[in-house]
């Protein structure tokens, strides 16, 4: 199953709700609404900086993955940000790949 990473910044509001209804609590909801999409949880994390929450997490797909992101950040509360992740063997095969591209302003004969 496709993993993802999410990062979300509350709005103040948002973390008066944070603060209600405790970490634990918004982790419960974000396990169940990712279950209500096929998805599981893997990891919660809160941090300071640019972002107050990272989620990791499966999701059968990207569509189910921005369905999530969608209702969340419906909600006006919380602003969410989400990027698949790839292992290492899915790099490993996209490196491989040899996509016919130019570069702008290169040579027609010139392909990076």
């Amino acid at each position: 199953m496709p993993k993802f990473l999410i990062e979300a910044s509350y709005s103040a509001e948002g973390l008066r709700g944070l603060a209600k209804d405790k970490a634990s609590g918004r982790q419960a909801v974000v396990k169940e609404a990712l279950a209500s999409v096929g998805g599981k949880l893997e990891a919660t994390y809160f941090a300071l900086g640019d972002a107050d929450v990272y989620v990791l997490c499966d999701c059968p797909d990207h569509v189910s993955a921005a369905a999530l992101s969608l209702a969340v950040s419906a909600s006006g509360l919380v602003r969410t940000k989400t990027i698949p992740l790839m292992t290492v063997e899915e790099t490993d095969r996209a490196l491989a790949m040899k996509p016919g591209y130019r570069a702008p302003g290169a040579s027609k004969a010139a392909k990076a």
